[in-house]
């Protein structure tokens, strides 16, 4: 398996995969100055005939272009050792669930989703495709979040709410209300203060 992207968030994919027995053959980055990360080889290309490939990239909007590129291999999840993930939650492709996150009942995460450490997704929570949830957030049950939403590190979403796609959620920031597509919320309660550009 090969993790394209040898950032920092490569290296921490990495150490997930690590983590359960998962064999990484090396980086895939185009950085001409990097040669190794850790032990493993940094390459240019996916070598041919290679079938097994993560996207080790945060960037949620260059993540989904890089998938659409890459539509011959095989897309794994990882998930870390230390996560908890119930039996009757669903994990989609691509996607990597960090060390001490919780995942609940009846949780369905998309293909490529960042559940990053220690996030904590309720029961019944619908997560789109290239969400990236960082660390120590906490979506309460029956959240739904859209496609390429990215919800910044210890947000809290009480339950019920539904956020919008290619949305971002700032830093600590309580949502408590509804958030729609493309919008920047910050702030206790969360309040938008601008748009993305779609």
């Amino acid at each position: 398996m090969y993790l394209f992207g040898a950032s920092g968030h490569g290296k921490v994919v990495a150490d997930a995969a690590e983590s359960t027995g998962i064999k990484i053959e090396g980086f895939i980055d185009d950085n001409p100055d990097l040669e190794k990360i850790g032990s493993y080889p940094v390459l240019r290309s996916l070598p041919p005939g290679a079938r097994h490939l993560f996207l080790s990239v945060g960037n949620n909007t260059t993540r989904k272009k890089i998938a659409q590129s890459f539509p011959d291999v095989d897309f794994i999840k990882i998930i870390h050792a230390t996560a908890w993930v119930s039996k009757y939650a669903s994990i989609g492709q691509g996607t990597v669930i960090m060390a001490g996150v919780s995942v609940n009942a009846e949780a369905q995460i998309g293909q490529h989703v960042i559940l990053n450490t220690n996030a904590s997704v309720d029961h019944e929570c619908i997560i789109g495709d290239f969400v990236h949830i960082s660390p120590n957030v906490a979506l309460a049950g029956d959240v739904s979040v859209g496609e390429g939403t990215h919800i910044g590190i210890g947000a809290s979403v009480i339950q019920g709410i539904s956020i919008g796609k290619w949305a971002t959620i700032g830093a600590g920031a309580v949502v408590i209300k509804d958030v729609p597509d493309f919008t920047v919320v910050v702030g206790n309660p969360a309040k938008v203060i601008k748009y993305n550009n779609p």
